[in-house]
């Protein structure tokens, strides 16, 4: 399996590439980063949990009214002129959250980190491998996925100790350092994409005349099929959960009487897992096609909302962090590669931007949800649960759904 991944890498080494430092920028626009500066920011502007929540809701949910139409722009748009916009906006957007003077340019900068970090950035990069690797798109997905998994890893440990050495707001401003200069890398990454589009190009226009080639749906015409509704609930599974786990640490840390550090310090573990799961998916993917990998892949996050729930022992993580990142792998690479399989390459990436913007919905949801049944008092246990049920709900939709007679 390595041996395939190996040579697959050696054959687009630069695209690959491009899809991991996508992917791995995305990071300061997504909540496990954002989410460690959440007590910091809430002494500073005077928020409770509910408040912190609502107003990180406010800011994604602008992102995922906008992201709609501002994804389906990676259709029309040269590949370099939009990876370059992108990378501008993130840019200014950590230099305008290091400076909020008020709850309302706060949500304004988190408005902005979403719409590039979480948005446009890892858009970019898994759309752009599954359009024009999609021979290898399982793999292609993955190997560029890996990037959210190093950033999960890597960089919420580093923001707490960033945090404790210079604050909150100059880490921001370094951050936006960081993504200005990563600008030239990212392009130098798609050299020769020019020809890449072309013969990629070609390629759908070659192939739409002939028989049993894949139909690719429009957004129009992916909404009236009642399939989609039935993915509903799976699709915005990780995201409201995973964001709400996430963006309160030190809630989860508070409920099982260990440490914000003791927390945020095994994401790595998270992230260690999701790495060899999105791999090992891959090729599955490609293998077996991720209509037949992805029915189960909420089962272990549900397991995971159960099992931190078995005692208050501090390596209880070790499970939980497991657990969660089974889910996580399978979900970077399959519901990507679920979207080009159900509804082709043509129009991908206006699909795509639809499930992001639904997806980034349910990441507003998420915090806002959990702040605010804390803020009622509502028991650790009981909206974990809660949660737990869901995903085995979503589940079963996600098995109807991909056993329905398509259109």
């Amino acid at each position: 399996m390595l041996i395939n991944y190996w040579r697959f890498a050696r054959t687009h080494p630069r695209f690959l590439g491009f899809g991991f430092i996508m992917a791995f920028l995305s990071s300061a626009g997504q909540t496990y980063f954002i989410g460690v500066f959440g007590p910091d920011i809430q002494a500073e502007f005077g928020l409770d949990a509910g408040s912190w929540g609502r107003t990180y809701m406010l800011g994604t949910l602008l992102s995922a009214a906008v992201i709609n139409w501002s994804g389906s722009l990676i259709d029309r748009v040269d590949l370099r002129i939009f990876t370059a916009v992108t990378l501008l906006g993130l840019s200014f957007a950590c230099l305008l959250m290091g400076s909020v003077s008020s709850p309302v340019f706060l949500v304004l900068a988190i408005f902005m980190l979403r719409q590039f970090g979480q948005g446009l950035s890892s858009h970019t990069g898994i759309t752009s491998m599954a359009r024009y690797l999609s021979a290898d798109r399982g793999k292609a997905i993955a190997l560029a996925a890996i990037g959210f998994a190093v950033g999960e890893a890597s960089l919420p440990v580093v923001g707490v100790f960033a945090t404790q050495v210079w604050g909150w707001r100059q880490t921001f401003f370094t951050v936006a350092a960081v993504v200005l200069v990563s600008i030239p890398l990212a392009l130098w990454l798609l050299k020769g994409h020019g020809q890449r589009h072309t013969a990629h190009a070609e390629a759908l226009e070659a192939g739409a005349g002939e028989a049993g080639a894949q139909k690719s749906y429009t957004r129009k015409q992916a909404l009236s099929e009642p399939c989609f509704y039935y993915l509903l609930p799976a699709m915005i599974s990780p995201s409201l959960i995973g964001t709400a786990l996430f963006f309160f640490p030190a809630e989860i840390a508070r409920a099982k009487h260990w440490t914000s550090l003791w927390v945020t310090g095994h994401y790595w573990l998270y992230s260690f897992v999701a790495v060899a799961v999105t791999i090992y998916s891959g090729v599955l993917i490609d293998r077996f096609s991720a209509k037949r990998v992805v029915p189960v892949f909420l089962l272990p996050l549900a397991l995971s909302l159960v099992v931190i729930n078995l005692s208050d022992h501090r390596f209880l993580v070790w499970p939980f962090m497991i657990l969660m990142g089974i889910t996580s792998g399978l979900y970077f690479t399959g519901l990507s590669a679920l979207w080009a399989e159900m509804y082709g390459l043509r129009y991908l990436g206006a699909i795509k931007s639809m499930t992001n913007a639904i997806m980034v919905f349910a990441s507003a949801l998420g915090p806002a949800l959990v702040g605010t049944l804390l803020g009622w008092h509502v028991s650790f246990v009981t909206i974990t649960l809660m949660l737990a049920l869901f995903c085995v709900f979503a589940t079963l939709m996600l098995i109807h759904a991909l056993r329905m007679p398509r259109s």
